[in-house]
């Protein structure tokens, strides 16, 4: 999945449960939930050669950008004090990818995180097709939206 639907459904959970022990384990349950859904992300086509790092790398920049922006309008505009649970709910939701960028992008792997990146790829289902691939993530932020709309 792209960063802006596994982070901003960490901030949505830390949103609504601001105990970080409710949303800390639910934030990770749900990135690899996600995950087993067929998706088209940023990385799609880097280990078949597809897709270059420095591609990837700019969009992921980009898609960066929007989760801040989405999760700032979503929870953030309007409060008087910073809602740091939100972001670090953010935070969580993205960690499993933020763990594998050492191994995707520098081929570099340190002996730690080799059990959790491999945890992480039993779940990870991309796919070529970019609408299809965009549709489940679509539906998740539309879903968030509205659920925040309502309270």
């Amino acid at each position: 999945m792209l960063s802006i639907a596994h982070a901003t459904t960490g901030a949505f959970m830390a949103h609504l449960l601001p105990n970080p022990a409710l949303y800390v384990p639910l934030t990770l349950a749900s990135h690899y939930f996600q995950d087993w859904i067929p998706h088209w992300d940023c990385g799609t086509g880097l280990s078949s050669g597809k897709r270059t790092k420095r591609t990837a790398i700019m969009l992921e920049l980009v898609d960066l950008a929007l989760s801040v922006t989405v999760i700032y309008f979503l929870f953030q505009q309007g409060e008087a004090t910073m809602q740091y649970h939100v972001w670090l709910g953010a935070l969580i939701g993205i960690l499993p990818d933020l763990l594998e960028a050492p191994r995707n992008f520098l081929r570099w792997e340190p002996r730690f995180l080799q059990p959790i990146n491999r945890f992480h790829a039993r779940f990870h289902e991309s796919i070529p097709s970019i609408p299809l691939g965009l549709f489940p993530q679509v539906v998740t932020l539309t879903a968030i939206w509205m659920l925040t709309s309502i309270g």
